[in-house]
């Protein structure tokens, strides 16, 4: 494809758009330029699939269990709300630039809504254990199936990314989960962490006592308890205490159980979502993410370009419309999907009307007069023959280089001769004739073998073979097979014609839901303008009730935000019950304050 260095691929199928991002170290800003689209999908699938053999699970059709997905969604405590609802706060100061991106920054906020989703005890270890939470619900649910699964000592994997367990005793989901089913009558050597076993042979003896079902439960990481964990022996449940972000990520944890190998026939697969905070898009963000790759990793391709979704960190809107728990989000959510799907319809719809329309064209008229051209020339050819078919064996007459034979081994002695010569000058031509018919010869260079053509109103090919009298054979019955090759040809030309007219007929009708799809476009593009995605400018439009000089100060980012006021604004409640969120706040600033006037002090006598 001529596609010599990584430029010319990019200029082929990628679109770059570069856009200003905070640094990773939350250091300041920097131009990125990333790859945004991706076009020309079929010639790139193509190219893709010159090098892999793309085999899924639904092609290869293994025996695998069975899963039941389980989704437990969770309803938020007021301190995870509040903290939220803490976040626009943040990410409004962060985009005004009223925060050193070096104390805050949006991957921060990122990351704290992650770890707040899976418990808020990982935001502050004083806050208090919440009976509902995800973690208290997996415990449930992984001592239930314990149970359950005691008399064939089923075994269990519990996937957590964030808070892996650490030696310095703060707070970790690990730990407390081990010690919440410990409590519960769980044996504690029946609950192991893929962390604790750091070396390869420490691996191989924990894997061995999971599939032995000595240690029942085993919790880990992607990275560590991912590919290339053969475990699969007796496990009946997995749980998802968070979401990865990466759809390779999910597919791998689930890889260990619906694996070859386990002896249970129908497994467990439990999804944790707490709502209203950054689970749902964590799982948004994935399920976008899948839409390209299975794009690629299909032989579908109905569109000819895509947009590429890597997303890391919330956009500010995003952020607030989750604060506030406007409705108007799961609408829009779901308004995605389905305009998707559609305008995925639309563009197969579009790509078959262009196709068929080149057909109705081109093609169709093209084969048809082949077709046609080709009837005639057997018709022709067929009344030729019949005087050649009709000879018995004492009536044969063939002029082969010149020279007219009248015995069939002699004149087939004669071809295999004139082809030698043929080779001998690297050439293709003519040796002779029978009857009406010319016949041609050549050297087939990717078969190594001699072909004799003959030619009459149609061509008929045919192998030269070593046997004098079987090439003569082979010559009476490629003329015997013209009468039957005739009603194979009639019968396709019939069927070209159809094809012809049913084209013409498919190629007049519309989309069938185009109305459908002009419709939720309409709303989705409504509820962009509203949550404000599209553009990330003011926004004052999240359903938020506020004031117009709360809306003027929100259209000029630049400008300080005016916290006080809104904290004055707040109902009567708030004064009544002191805020978790504000003591939390006003121990962090006590602890803040010492480190801050002592790099003043040092400052100032670098100064001096």
């Amino acid at each position: 494809m001529g596609l010599s260095h990584f430029d010319d691929w990019a200029a082929s199928f990628g679109e770059t758009v570069t856009a200003i991002e905070l640094s990773p170290e939350g250091t300041g800003y920097r131009a990125k330029t990333r790859f945004a689209r991706f076009f020309n999908l079929p010639e790139l699938i193509s190219l893709f699939k010159e090098s892999a053999d793309v085999q899924t699970a639904d092609m290869l059709n293994l025996p695998v269990p069975e899963a039941e997905y389980i989704n437990e969604v969770l309803k938020p405590s007021e301190t995870q709300e509040e903290m939220v609802s803490s976040f626009a706060d943040r990410a409004e100061a962060v985009r005004n630039g009223n925060v050193n991106p070096r104390f805050d920054n949006m991957l921060k906020i990122t990351n704290d809504g992650r770890k707040l989703a899976l418990d808020q005890r990982l935001m502050n270890d004083m806050l208090p254990d919440e009976p509902e939470s995800k973690v208290n619900r997996c415990v449930d649910n992984a001592f239930k199936v314990w149970e359950e699964s005691a008399p064939d000592r089923g075994t269990q994997l519990i996937f957590c990314d964030l808070s892996t367990p650490k030696a310095d005793g703060t707070f970790n989901v690990y730990d407390d989960v081990r010690e919440k089913l410990v409590a519960r009558g769980v044996p504690r050597e029946e609950v192991a962490f893929i962390h604790e076993y750091n070396t390869e042979t420490k691996k191989a003896e924990l894997f061995a006592k999971v599939r032995a079902g000595q240690v029942r439960i085993l919790m880990g990481s992607t990275p560590k308890l991912g590919a290339g964990t053969n475990i699969q022996d007796r496990l009946i449940a997995l749980h998802h205490l968070d979401c990865p972000w990466k759809p390779s990520d999910l597919e791998q944890q689930e890889g260990r159980i619906l694996r070859q190998g386990n002896r249970n026939k129908q497994v467990k697969i439990y999804r944790y979502v707490t709502e209203n905070t950054f689970d749902s898009y964590m799982w948004q963000i994935l399920e976008n993410k899948q839409k390209f790759i299975s794009q690629i990793m299909t032989s579908k391709s109905p569109v000819r370009a895509c947009d590429d979704v890597d997303d890391t960190a919330l956009s500010y809107a995003e952020i607030k419309a989750l604060a506030t728990g406007n409705p108007y989000i799961k609408e829009k959510m779901d308004l995605d999907i389905q305009v998707s799907k559609l305008k995925l319809l639309k563009a197969n719809h579009t790509s078959q009307i262009y196709s068929l329309e080149s057909d109705i064209a081109r093609r169709y008229p093209r084969e048809i007069t082949a077709a046609k051209d080709q009837i005639e020339a057997l018709k022709t050819d067929m009344e030729a023959a019949k005087p050649l078919l009709a000879q018995d064996k004492d009536h044969f007459s063939m002029e082969i280089s010149g020279k007219v034979y009248t015995e069939r081994k002699e004149a087939g002695a004669a071809i295999i001769e004139a082809c030698k010569a043929l080779k001998a000058a690297g050439t293709e031509g003519r040796i002779g004739s029978y009857g009406a018919f010319e016949l041609h010869s050549r050297f087939d260079n990717f078969d190594k073998v001699f072909r004799l053509s003959i030619k009459g109103a149609w061509n008929y090919s045919m192998e030269v073979g070593k046997d004098p009298l079987g090439n003569i054979l082979r010559v009476t019955n490629a003329l015997a097979g013209i009468e039957r090759a005739l009603p194979q040809v009639e019968r396709r030309l019939e069927t070209l014609e159809q094809q012809l007219v049913q084209a013409k007929e498919e190629a007049k009708r519309p989309f069938a839901q185009e109305a459908e799809l002009a419709e939720k476009s309409a709303r989705l593009a409504e509820l962009n303008s509203l949550l404000n995605m599209d553009e990330k400018g003011s926004e004052d439009a999240l359903g938020v009730d506020e004031d117009a000089a709360e809306t003027e100060v929100a259209d000029k980012p630049r400008q300080p935000v005016n916290y006080a006021g809104r904290v004055a604004e707040r109902t009567a409640d708030d004064v009544r019950k002191p805020s978790v969120l504000a003591q939390l706040h006003a121990k962090q600033a006590e602890r803040t304050v010492e480190p801050q006037k002592s790099q003043k002090r040092k400052s100032h006598d670098m100064e001096l």
